[in-house]
């Protein structure tokens, strides 16, 4: 009888498929000749380079460099108890971090290794005989410039090679940006319009191009007192934006928080994303588990999966939203500040039912209860639920009500303090709450394009008034909320740039492009919770110092950026 294989290829014995959107797996009849298809190949050969995106998407990689060094996120040694980790996320968001950053260390290695794959695939794909290796040899090619973005972007440089076995020549500065952007040029042409939101498409590169181009004069003079928006520049974020709102393939979703639902990957807002489907291997709950309490439990029929009370909004960046909309709470006239799912007045409720708030978290919470393993029933075999208290962390005396304090005194760093982000909808499928995602995490998405295009627009000739109907295309399409018909946000009736860094922090919240917008928009160096310091060279990352010392064997090869 014949036997049927699950193919999570290996192509000769030394690249491993960690997942990949549509580079799924296939069945094979073990009677096959050779065993392995030409496009299984070519699958195979790219599918490692998609595979380091659930690693450098981590909670504790990208998320912490970009959101807890700024002023949107902030994690406190929790009750003197959790989180501490010798000081790493205080030394974050306080920007005392230092070469010794296990964090900083776990994100360059990611980096290194997600553009040696890239290498690897480039010189492999070609002698492929599979029709898409054209198409595939694009994306790896396209994603090598991704990463080398990104780690521009971070640190400051890139490395760059076409040999696998050769030396990597350092890039920094103009140098970098202009291979970078000379890099998804070249491979624009051969990519697909129709692989994403998982893969690499025209419209991706082309949204990749428009932030390179935007962030340009960052890049370029990384210290400057102010910096140079190129008019140069901003035409080409303009074009890129242009190209795809123009294109008809993407559209600003009515639910805001469908955007970031477990049914997300065929949302046509997002244009690239890390596919998070919950059977691809790799797939985490990361971005879902982190900010809420230790006494959340989301899944009626996981008693496993809870929150870990992780970071939380600062009260500098909450104040945004009530300073704009006065005395209305933002609850009640922005839709993307929160989302209600849970009726705590039901008492008890169905599993299928049970489904926990989204957004920014305030106050009491309440949800199922935890009893010796199970979650407590009402006598009608409903689920209960009721007040939130910290029993998991022996506090039964401290409710799970969030307030709004939350700094690095021991009142500020309690269990109770800060308001959380429960964003992303936490995965129905995983049963610990940490592996297993199905909410694909985004990198790129529409209204991003929009906001950018409203930016390059005031950057470039102060055109205000499109920046403004740019900003409130976005705003005026959230009109829906959990199924139900809400009133958007009201138009804006002024745009200038300090109003459009409070747009974007309020549509992209938790999204890390927080640390990138706040340097471009000159604002890193500023002041807010448990945060003064206001060196510019801290606009850039230090390169672990492991990386250092690896290179020591090649005098002058890596030197650590100014200031550390």
């Amino acid at each position: 009888m014949k036997r049927k294989l699950y193919i999570f290829l290996l192509f000769l014995g030394i690249i491993v498929i960690e997942g990949c959107t549509d580079l799924n797996e296939e069945v094979l009849d073990e009677t096959s000749s050779t065993g392995l298809t030409d496009k299984q190949v070519a699958d195979g050969i790219l599918a490692p380079v998609y595979a380091p995106l659930f690693n450098l998407l981590y909670h504790t990689n990208y998320f912490a460099l970009q959101e807890i060094s700024t002023d949107e996120a902030i994690l406190p040694f929790r009750g003197g108890k959790d989180w501490g980790d010798n000081g790493i996320y205080v030394g974050m968001h306080q920007h005392t971090y230092n070469a010794t950053d296990p964090n900083l260390a776990n994100t360059w290695g990611v980096l290194i290794n997600a553009v040696s794959r890239s290498i690897t695939a480039i010189n492999t794909l070609p002698e492929v005989n599979d029709a898409n290796k054209d198409v595939y040899l694009a994306e790896a090619r396209g994603m090598r410039a991704y990463y080398s973005m990104v780690s521009l972007d971070l640190f400051g440089l890139i490395f760059v090679k076409e040999d696998p076995k050769a030396t990597s020549t350092i890039l920094r500065g103009a140098d970098a940006l202009e291979y970078i952007k000379s890099e998804l040029l070249a491979v624009e042409p051969s990519l697909s319009t129709t692989a994403g939101p998982g893969r690499l498409t025209k419209a991706a590169v082309w949204g990749l191009l428009a932030r390179l181009y935007l962030n340009s004069a960052v890049y370029r003079d990384r210290y400057a007192t102010s910096f140079n928006f190129a008019s140069d520049d901003m035409d080409q974020v303009i074009q890129y934006c242009d190209k795809i709102i123009n294109s008809g393939q993407y559209s600003l979703s009515a639910d805001y928080f469908s955007v970031f639902s477990n049914d997300n990957h065929t949302n046509k807002e997002l244009i690239f994303a890390l596919d998070q489907r919950f059977d691809i291997p790799g797939s985490h709950n990361r971005m879902a588990y982190f900010s809420i309490s230790g006494d959340m439990y989301p899944l009626a029929n996981a008693p496993s999966a809870n929150g870990t009370d992780g970071p939380a909004i600062t009260s500098d960046f909450y104040h945004t939203w009530t300073d704009a909309y006065g005395d209305t709470d933002p609850a009640d006239i922005d839709p993307r500040f929160y989302q209600k799912n849970l009726d705590p007045t039901v008492g008890c409720i169905s599993a299928a039912d049970y489904k926990i708030d989204r957004g920014i978290l305030r106050g009491q919470q309440y949800g199922l209860i935890k009893q010796n393993g199970a979650f407590v029933k009402c006598d009608n075999g409903l689920y209960k639920i009721d007040k939130l208290y910290n029993w998991t962390r022996s506090r039964s005396d401290l409710a799970v009500d969030f307030k709004e304090l939350v700094d690095y005194t021991a009142d500020g760093r309690d269990y109770d303090k800060g308001y959380r982000v429960e964003k992303y909808e936490f995965c129905t499928k995983t049963t610990d709450g940490r592996k297993i995602g199905d909410a694909d995490i985004i990198v790129l998405r529409l209204a991003d394009i929009y906001l950018m295009r409203a930016e390059a627009k005031l950057r470039k000739s102060n055109d205000a008034a499109s920046a403004l109907v740019d900003v409130n295309t976005v705003r005026a399409s959230r009109t829906s909320s959990n199924g139900k018909a809400v009133t958007p946000a009201p138009a804006l009736t002024d745009m200038n740039l300090e109003l459009l860094f409070r747009e974007r922090g309020f549509e992209l919240y938790w999204e890390m492009v927080r640390r990138t917008d706040m340097i471009r928009f000159g604002k890193y160096e500023g002041t807010w919770t448990e945060k003064n310091d206001s060196n510019p060279q801290k606009r850039i990352f230090p390169i672990p110092q492991t990386a250092v010392d690896a290179a020591s064997n090649i005098p002058g090869y890596l030197a650590q950026n100014p200031g550390y």
